[in-house]
């Protein structure tokens, strides 16, 4: 009689278990961050391929940067047309400096750090996918002041030569003499809302600042940090409020999967255009997109998408890295790689 029980109860532990994950869903998504680079117009067709490589993408969410709406146009109208005409439906909506498209229909929009003498903006959108809600952020930041530059022995403002800086404190007080922290403490208060009120919180970006997580002991003597190990402001608060580094968290070792994604070596484009500090190694992972933890989401795949090649000190080179690195369809119409994110949702 009591093994008889024992048995029944087994059982129905078993179908209670059995019918809890028979009702659990997964659903995948992507995300894209895509510097754009003038809107594509740089290259030639650069237009047309910034819309090939989202089709390819086949992402669900797109952070852009550079978005310039030239000469009175509204850039986002223009490529969710160019979408559309490729068999894609997108949504988007009118920002300037970077903006947002989602394959679900927007809910609200938001002006998180608006754009104000070209430096740097931060858009929000709300989205739902199968009932989720999604609070998808894009970020272009302040291109002034970017002290990795003089860490290497160029000025962060004007790209001459000067000594490297390689004092701690002395990065540090140039690198906060942007707005980048301003626009990023702006994204934190806004994503806790959405954080509260039960949404996936994505950010994408071109931040024009590396990572604490690339910048440390282990590559302080590599490409030019000249022994710096840097807490770079806009990722350290972004870590400190939890937010997850899609990318260094599945690639952890930033020696052997240093992630680069600019100066990426545009081939379409004279050498010239792409080389800003030209005795120095000035490649570095400015583009990132990162998430808020969130009970059943999981990151399943980051890649870097763009060109092998790279500009070291003033040159064209193929890296030999061991990046996971998807190389373009055709023409690449930027001088950045963009990252793509794959996410599963269980629930």
């Amino acid at each position: 009689m009591k093994k008889e029980r024992i048995r029944t109860t087994l059982l129905l532990l078993l179908l209670m278990v059995f019918g809890l994950s028979s009702c659990q869903k997964t659903e995948t998504f992507k995300v894209l961050q895509f510097n754009i680079w003038q809107e594509g117009t740089v290259v030639e067709g650069g237009f047309e391929a910034l819309a090939d490589e989202i089709v390819r993408s086949n992402a669900d969410f797109v952070t852009l940067s550079e978005v310039r709406n030239y000469r009175n146009t509204r850039f986002c109208d223009r490529i969710v047309e160019a979408l559309k005409k490729r068999g894609e439906t997108y949504y988007s909506f009118y920002t300037e400096d970077s903006g947002l498209l989602s394959r679900y229909p927007i809910s609200d929009s938001t002006t998180v750090y608006p754009l104000n003498d070209d430096r740097g903006s931060i858009y929000r959108l709300v989205s739902k996918k199968d009932g989720q809600e999604f609070a998808v952020y894009t970020a272009h930041l302040d291109y002034r002041n970017c002290a990795y530059y003089d860490v290497r022995g160029y000025d962060g403002n004007t790209w001459e030569k000067e000594e490297p800086v390689t004092n701690i404190d002395s990065i540090l007080i140039l690198n906060k003499a942007s707005v980048r922290d301003d626009a990023i403490a702006n994204f934190l208060a806004e994503a806790q809302k959405d954080r509260e009120a039960g949404r996936i919180v994505i950010l994408g970006g071109d931040f024009n600042e590396p990572s604490h997580l690339d910048w440390t002991e282990a590559t302080k003597d590599l490409f030019d940090h000249h022994g710096a190990v840097v807490p770079w402001d806009c990722s350290m608060m972004l870590a400190e409020a939890g937010f997850i580094d899609t990318y260094r968290s599945l690639y952890p070792d930033p020696v052997k999967y240093p992630g680069f994604t600019c100066p990426a070596d545009c081939k379409d484009i004279d050498l010239k255009r792409l080389v800003w500090s030209p005795e120095a190694d000035d490649r570095d992972r400015i583009d990132f997109i990162l998430y808020a933890p969130f009970e059943g989401l999981s990151l399943t795949d980051v890649s870097i998408v763009g060109p092998k090649g790279d500009i070291l000190r003033g040159e064209r080179v193929t890296e030999e890295t061991s990046d996971p690195i998807i190389e373009p369809i055709a023409v690449w119409p930027t001088d950045h790689k963009a990252v793509l994110a794959t996410f599963t949702l269980t629930k």
